[in-house]
């Protein structure tokens, strides 16, 4: 990465954040929490939250003059390319956090060709149409690439964790936790946080098996805020379980019911505006998940208009990290 460069953004970062809304009044136990969302990218969030006619490249920084951490979701369906990483880096603060999705691929989900580089695509021998079988051959040529991208935010102090977001078909009566250790064997080294979207997974006894699994891999449970509903695809939001004493995982996917089951987009699914009441139930939350780890990553992903970013920001004034909320854009008019 060019020095240069990345001094001179970071320059003017600082004389953008004099300027900005938001006051930081950090406390300890506050410090040790990073409050996110779920991409910094949503439609939502550009015709809502961000300031009109931002042009694209000014929109992770103006989000880092808000938040000390993102979750990259774009991750989830392509490969990033390095100097697009580098980009990121340049964008933000010193001590921003990424954390980033890991490729559908690893997550059990249904994955077309056209999702992978081409050079992997021809290396594997597959027609941009076909589906790609996951096996230990595509995992390791996935995780090759995927880790080129990764060494830039290492590089730059920039990585968080891998966020393993498993499919909901990926459940105990069909799959072992055991079909996981392929992957943790290649991203050794590499903090890997996995969110379970099955619900067998905790019922039955099962739990205490899957809590021992990720610990004996040092892998972090996701916690979650999720509905209220005895669904298959809902995890019970009551579980509070830290497995790995570096990081605990907290997502918070909204808590309408109807929504998160029948909604046919994610925006529709994930569309839920946390109350004052509620942010303050997630602070205590997040802070009691800090007895037991010694940083919490607080990820909003209510991404349906501008509900994500600005939960996140209550949070924040919720734990003493800012002292004020930024107006929405739609108490301005």
């Amino acid at each position: 990465m060019n020095q240069s460069r990345v001094l001179f953004t970071r320059h003017r970062y600082v004389r953008a954040c004099k300027s900005s809304a938001v006051l930081v009044v950090a406390n300890v136990t506050a410090q040790n929490i990073l409050v996110g969302t779920a991409s910094w990218s949503d439609p939502g969030f550009v015709e809502y939250w961000y300031p009109k006619k931002m042009a694209a490249a000014d929109r992770l920084p103006w989000y880092a003059q808000h938040f000390n951490m993102v979750e990259v979701n774009s991750t989830f369906y392509s490969v990033p390319e390095p100097t697009m990483v580098a980009r990121w880096c340049a964008a933000t603060p010193p001590d921003f956090i990424f954390d980033v999705k890991l490729h559908q691929l690893f997550s059990h989900h249904s994955t077309p060709a056209k999702l992978l580089p081409p050079s992997i695509q021809e290396k594997l021998g597959l027609e941009k149409t076909a589906k790609v079988p996951l096996n230990a051959d595509t995992e390791g040529a996935v995780w090759d690439a995927f880790r080129t991208s990764l060494r830039v935010l290492q590089m730059a102090n920039n990585l968080g964790v891998l966020l393993l977001q498993l499919s909901p078909a990926f459940s105990s009566r069909k799959y072992r936790l055991e079909d996981l250790r392929h992957l943790f064997e290649l991203a050794h080294g590499y903090r890997i946080a996995v969110e379970l979207r099955n619900r067998n997974w905790f019922e039955d006894g099962q739990l205490e098996q899957t809590l021992r699994f990720l610990r004996e891999h040092c892998a972090i449970f996701v916690n979650v805020d999720a509905p209220s509903a005895n669904h298959f695809t809902v995890v019970p939001s009551d579980l509070d379980a830290v497995t790995n004493p570096d990081v605990a995982y907290l997502r918070l996917h909204g808590r309408d019911a109807r929504a998160y089951l029948k909604g046919k987009t994610v925006a529709e699914r994930f569309c839920y505006d946390y109350s004052d009441a509620e942010i303050d139930e997630v602070a205590q939350r997040s802070e009691r998940l800090t007895r037991e780890a010694k940083q919490v990553h607080v990820v909003f992903n209510n991404n349906a208009r501008d509900y994500a970013p600005h939960a996140a920001l209550r949070l924040r004034k919720a734990l003493g990290q800012i002292a004020s909320v930024p107006a929405r854009a739609a108490e301005l008019f």
